[in-house]
């Protein structure tokens, strides 16, 4: 799909990954619809984005702001689907609560897939339609510290991959990205700190909106970054017994918490 034929929903457009995948965007000639919770981020996004960009502050957690959603989609024609939205996790999981732990699952998992649901139908009355979700090389990769998050971007990675072939030869393409670390305040000091004493290498937000871009345009069906992050995950998806024992770095610093703030 072109990237002026595009008019797309944005969701978690006012974070790193969101904002610079706006830009991109609106650069390579696409609407956008911006969608978040914040208000005051939306709008000054905005307004530096000029008139290709439209926003709604709305919570894709409850029915009323997927509903909300829908509602402008179908108003400004949307024909692509960005689930990008998203909520950090990180800790043993021993340590974390269980608010947090529905809240992560929630936020990551079950609110773009009845947003998916929600908008299908609009999608399908459009000459071509994209859902592209924003997952995670974490999703495929089971790392220590990270269990909720990945449950959830592993979650979203079996959705996408079951329902692009469940719509195989309809107007609407399923597509699936794992980024893997991404410099962006999403993270807290904490992984910051805790990918340094592991050696794990990030991208650039605007890295990442490329990427998004190019699947887009070129109807990728699933696509991650980074080496050795994608090496890793095809590995992982063939023996993932053969990485058990990988990550034993990343299980000690779990237990001691020493280099962590």
């Amino acid at each position: 799909m072109k990237p002026q034929a595009m008019c797309v929903v944005l969701t978690g457009a006012s974070g790193g990954i969101g904002s610079a995948t706006a830009c991109a965007l609106v650069a390579a000639g696409a609407r956008v619809l911006l969608v978040a919770r914040s208000h005051r981020a939306l709008e000054q996004l905005a307004l530096g984005l000029g008139s290709a960009a439209t926003f709604l502050s709305a919570d894709i957690t409850c029915p009323q702001g997927r509903a909300s959603i829908v509602t402008a989609a179908r108003a400004t024609g949307a024909n692509v689907l960005i689930n990008n939205a998203g909520l950090a996790s990180f800790g043993r999981f021993q340590n974390l609560g269980e608010p947090h732990i529905r809240e992560v699952l929630e936020t990551n998992l079950v609110a773009p897939v009845l947003l998916t649901r929600a908008l299908l139908e609009h999608l399908g009355t459009q000459p071509q339609a994209a859902v592209l979700n924003i997952g995670s090389a974490l999703g495929s990769l089971g790392l220590p510290g990270f269990c909720i998050y990945g449950a959830a971007k592993a979650g979203l990675h079996g959705f996408s991959e079951a329902l692009r072939r469940e719509l195989h030869g309809t107007r609407i393409r399923i597509q699936y990205l794992g980024p893997r670390a991404t410099s962006t305040s999403f993270n807290d000091a904490r992984v910051d700190a805790f990918n340094r004493a592991t050696g794990a290498q990030s991208d650039s937000p605007e890295r990442v909106a490329v990427a998004i871009l190019e699947m887009l345009a070129r109807g990728t069906p699933e696509r991650f970054l980074g080496f050795p992050e994608r090496y890793a995950v095809r590995v992982n998806g063939l023996v993932p017994r053969w990485l058990d024992g990988a990550f034993r770095r990343h299980r000690t610093l779990l237990t001691s918490d020493s280099t962590l703030p």
